[in-house]
């Protein structure tokens, strides 16, 4: 998933589901600066305990539902989500900059889940306007998004 992101040092990337903080510190050291938000308050609070503890200081990790994002600071030249919905959340395609690529596991569950990424750009058409491409990448199964 890291990889299809396609990140570099300039990206700002939200993740959805910090979990241990694991993915989380491998995403602060490819991108410039990495927001997290994680649903479940003990997984939260231990990410933040270690990742702090381990002197990353490009993370800024929160509670929250995941479906909301963190629109205080979008857009996020990237987005990863590390759930499976339904279907692609509305916010987080409006926290996506132009230019922006989501990585995202989209089903439902005990169903058919497919790693899909998607990606903002302007349309040409209509000025002011953006397009949304969504491309298949894989069959998946993850935990559902909450």
């Amino acid at each position: 998933m890291t990889d299809l992101l396609d990140v570099n040092k300039s990206h700002r990337v939200l993740e959805i589901g910090t979990g241990s903080g694991y993915q989380t510190a491998i995403l602060s050291l490819v991108s410039g600066e990495v927001f997290s938000v994680e649903v479940v308050p003990s997984l939260a609070r231990q990410a933040v305990q270690r990742l702090s503890s381990l002197g990353y200081t490009n993370i800024h990790l929160r509670e929250g539902n995941g479906g909301e994002g963190w629109p205080q600071n979008a857009p996020y030249d990237r987005i990863m989500v590390t759930a499976a919905a339904e279907r692609i959340p509305m916010s987080l395609i409006e926290q996506l900059a132009v230019g922006g690529r989501m990585v995202i596991p989209v089903g439902p569950q005990g169903g058919a889940q497919w790693l899909q990424i998607v990606e903002k750009y302007p349309n040409p058409s209509v000025p002011g306007q953006c397009s949304i491409s969504v491309s298949n990448v894989m069959s998946v199964r993850f935990v559902p998004f909450t």
